[in-house]
């Protein structure tokens, strides 16, 4: 309805009060804009301190290494001969974080499709939440869980690994007690609320109408997942399954009581049925060892490299979820 300017009375608006109105929400737009983006550069600034500060620390112990930081698996931190690698390390982080990627993602991505395009209402909110309590569990209680419960169920499926296919270098034996690959269960189980959380809100976010559309077509209801919903998600998919590596990688309490070590001296071995150490868990066991500026120096060169792994992991996963802009 017109007035008599010729405008509507919503055309007309507030009047003066509206554009105090508008000027106190562009001034809270302006403060919030600021406030996020003040944040986003202490974190940057914090990332960025904390690389240095690994880098400054390590690269005298590393100039002083009298042995291939890449290639050798000796460990002697001892000031003035300084005989340390992290070939074997490396080679167990990777390990562990591989084998819960290798059951974690499908478990995770077929637990998010059973809630968003099978599971009824009443069921699919309350398995959501159970799932996502997993999170909120500490890692001490999964380690204790994996080493006193979990492991003696799987003594006999390491020996059958082992017997069967004890020619191949990852599972070779001895078998030992606490070992990479029920590590690597346990962290699977840690890292499962994150990927079934993302992939679970990325499948509830494809198209009504990509989905109707293909069962128009006829297509079956696995159908209409394997053409319609997947390739929707697969972008979040992959960066739930990152950011779960870059869990899995850092992970430190449950690695440190669940694999056990291994003799000093021992050479390079690729089993996945003996112990080891992974980056966290071998500063996280020789902290006692940090007195002195070339000691410490080793283990700071360590994690510099798990800071350098996480780092890309992480950095992978935002180029993934920029690509697809309307899942971040």
């Amino acid at each position: 309805m017109s007035s008599i300017t010729g405008r509507s009375a919503v055309e007309q608006g507030p009047g003066p009060s509206g554009d105090n109105a508008r000027g106190r929400r562009r001034l809270g737009d302006t403060l919030f804009g600021g406030g996020a983006g003040l944040a986003g550069v202490i974190v940057i600034v914090i990332v960025v301190f904390t690389g240095v500060f690994l880098a400054i620390s390590a690269v005298p112990s590393v100039l002083d290494d009298k042995v291939n930081f890449l290639t050798s698996t000796e460990w002697q931190t001892s000031a003035g001969n300084l005989r340390f690698g992290i070939l074997q390390i490396l080679w167990t982080t990777v390990s562990i974080s591989v084998i819960a990627m290798i059951i974690a993602v499908p478990l995770g991505v077929a637990n998010a499709l059973f809630l968003t395009q099978y599971a009824p209402k009443w069921l699919a909110r309350p398995a959501a939440t159970v799932i996502d309590l997993l999170a909120a569990i500490p890692s001490i209680v999964y380690g204790l869980w994996g080493i006193q419960v979990f492991a003696p169920h799987l003594t006999g499926l390491q020996t059958f690994l082992n017997d069967v296919l004890g020619w191949f270098p990852l599972f070779a034996g001895p078998v030992s007690t606490g070992t990479v690959f029920i590590a690597g269960i346990v962290l699977a189980v840690m890292v499962l609320p994150i990927i079934t959380a993302m992939s679970r809100e990325v499948f509830a976010q494809t198209p009504a109408a990509n989905k109707e559309g293909a069962l128009a077509l006829g297509a079956t209801k696995w159908e209409m997942i394997r053409t319609a919903v997947l390739p929707f998600g697969r972008a979040g998919v992959i960066s739930a399954a990152m950011l779960g590596l870059g869990r899995a990688l850092g992970e430190t309490i449950a690695i440190t009581i669940i694999v056990s070590s291994v003799a000093p001296g021992a050479g390079f071995f690729a089993s996945w049925l003996q112990g080891g150490e992974t980056f966290a868990s071998k500063i996280a066991n020789n902290a006692a060892e940090f007195n002195n500026p070339e000691s410490t120096g080793a283990y700071i060169a360590a994690g510099l490299v798990l800071f350098v792994l996480t780092f890309v992991v992480n950095a992978l996963a935002r180029i993934v979820i920029n690509r697809r802009k309307a899942f971040a």
